[in-house]
């Protein structure tokens, strides 16, 4: 019986045998196969490698992957599973939205794989942060055997085959008269959460160039309002959920509401994919978390109680003037990285201001941060250190933390890297492969570390805590990521008795109703009002009389708080 063309298979000394609905290719290969014997065994092997070429072309079915067959690993069930059914049943435009870490690199890969194989790809442009081109080129050079080059110059845009590119160069003249000059069969677009905004140079591009099919790949579809979700879905199918107007009809409550969440996940799943952890896509290797906490010096602790009070009173000055608290809140932050941190908005501050007695206390503040001769937190991360004497990776969410600690780290004989936002592509390729191969530490900052893998280190300092749980998540992403193979040891520095302290307890609390209010309202929502989150905690710490009162309001801070019933705006 002749097998379909997917099922080939080798029988006696026939290599392949198949045939293929309304035509009989089996009688072809025996004749070319006679005509093979006896001739040289490069001939057989070209022979062979024709052969399996036209098995892919003429294959009629996507019933199963033909790119399985070519690539240089094996791939997650979950991931094989994705793959087909964006080719099968989404038709090569999907939003590809899996958690931190299972793969969405390699379900695009063998995407594009697949349709390279069937010959429905010729060529195909990958847009990727700057930091991810080098990444992202090895990747589909080494696991998928795809000759991906890096675009170098204007001139690369018209080149054949895959082309990665950074999508800042891309959006950028004379790149973007380049690129929509050209036509493309599959474009993919990494970190794709930076196209929510229809009205920016990023959305525009990709709206007007031209092409088949489209994979936009992000762990956060959503981030702030159900209308990026909109804006995400109309690039890949324009018309899906209907105009602006209609989509808020019919399925917006409140900007970040869903008037009704089944529906619209139901609706979202003809363009979209979403593997959770929880459901079992992926058995990651264990994970060990810990708090350490670190009691400020008698120095730094008179610093942080003049800050606090400097803070309070320059809340209740804004109550009335309607001045931003953005700068405050950011001060708050600050004051539990680093002192030098704080003392350079501080500064920052005192150039501003025109008002004589805001300038003395500013003044003031900073003569007094100056002379802090100790710092408690650099001395843990030295005693972390000494106990951990693998790589380890040091995230702070500040850059002036970033070049105190490297500072410091350099005083001590230990060496670091830093790794951060603004590098540019060859400057973060080459920290990574220094990181990778030689230094020990590397210090990174969260717009830095955006989407690199670093699988080959299995520590994790943070420095600092951001407030929002789900950047917490995306920092341990970095390392506690498919291809980890060890156990990872996440230490979480909290200072004691600041704010610090009481919001980690409280997240701790916290977090797994985070996920579960957030699963329920919409499995595709990340991020959902957390930006509220971080204002309701600055604004308990303002207008607490103590730490007794600030533990109070904070556990007052419901999360269903920040959700707003079924039906109903959330009230502030």
């Amino acid at each position: 019986m002749r097998q379909s063309a997917n099922e080939a298979v080798s029988t006696g000394d026939r290599p392949w045998s198949f045939s293929i609905v309304g035509l009989d290719v089996e009688a072809e290969l025996d004749a070319l196969l006679h005509m093979g014997r006896g001739t040289r065994d490069a001939d057989w092997e070209l022979f062979r490698l024709g052969a399996m070429a036209r098995q892919a072309c003429i294959a009629p079915a996507l019933d199963q992957l033909l790119a399985l067959e070519h690539v240089q690993f094996v791939p997650l069930p979950h991931q094989v599973e994705t793959a087909l059914r964006v080719v099968r049943d989404l038709r090569g435009r999907a939003i590809l939205a899996d958690e931190v870490g299972l793969g969405k690199t390699i379900e695009a890969g063998l995407v594009l794989k697949e349709y390279l194989v069937r010959g429905l790809v010729r060529r195909a442009l990958v847009l990727v942060p700057a930091s991810l081109v080098t990444q992202w080129t090895k990747e589909l050079n080494q696991k998928f055997r795809i000759d991906a080059i890096p675009q170098r110059d204007e001139w690369t845009w018209s080149a054949e085959g895959v082309i990665v590119a950074s999508l800042d160069t891309a959006k950028r003249p004379p790149h973007v008269h380049r690129v929509r000059e050209q036509w493309w069969d599959l474009i993919i677009v990494d970190e794709a959460h930076k196209l929510k905004n229809p009205s920016t140079k990023n959305w525009k591009l990709l709206n007007q160039l031209q092409h088949k099919f489209m994979l936009l790949l992000t762990a956060t579809p959503i981030q702030n309002q159900l209308k990026e979700l909109h804006t995400l879905v109309t690039l890949l199918k324009p018309g899906e959920l209907g105009n602006p107007a209609e989509f808020a009809e019919r399925f917006v409550s409140s900007p970040r509401t869903p008037k009704d969440p089944a529906v619209l996940r139901q609706t979202i799943s003809r363009v979209m994919i979403r593997n959770r952890r929880e459901d079992g896509a992926l058995e990651l290797p264990k994970r060990h978390v810990r708090a350490v906490r670190v009691e400020l010096t008698p120095e730094e602790r008179e610093f942080y109680e003049a800050v606090q009070a400097f803070l309070r009173s320059q809340y209740e000055r804004s109550q009335t003037s309607r001045t931003s608290i953005l700068p405050l809140i950011t001060l708050q932050r600050e004051i539990c990285s680093s002192t030098y941190a704080a003392l350079l908005s501080l500064e920052k501050m005192l150039k501003k201001t025109r008002d004589p007695e805001l300038a003395r206390q500013l003044q003031s503040l900073l003569e007094q941060g100056t002379s802090i001769p100790s710092y408690a937190k650099v001395d843990a991360v030295l005693e972390l250190l000494d106990d951990a004497p693998e790589k380890v990776i040091i995230f702070t969410e500040y850059r002036a933390s970033q070049d105190f600690l490297m500072y410091t780290l350099k005083k001590h004989g230990i060496s670091s890297v830093p790794f951060r936002g603004g590098f540019r592509r060859g400057k973060k390729d080459w920290m990574r492969e220094l990181f990778s191969k030689k230094i020990r530490v590397l210090v990174a900052t969260e717009s830095g570390g955006e989407g690199i893998n670093l699988q080959f280190c299995h520590h994790m300092i943070n420095y600092d805590l951001p407030w929002n749980p789900m950047r917490l998540e995306q920092r341990i992403g970095r390392i506690h990521r498919l291809g980890q193979t060890q156990a990872c040891h996440i230490v979480h520095l909290v200072t004691q008795n600041t704010i610090e302290e009481h919001v980690m307890e409280i997240l701790q609390e916290k977090v797994r109703m985070f996920e579960a209010v957030i699963g329920q309202l919409d499995d595709i929502v990340n991020d959902v009002r957390l930006d509220l989150w971080e204002k309701r905690i600055f604004e308990a710490a303002m207008t607490s009389r103590d730490d007794e009162e600030l533990v109070e309001q904070l556990k007052a801070i419901r999360v269903e708080d920040l959700v707003a019933p079924k039906g109903g705006a959330r009230r502030l």
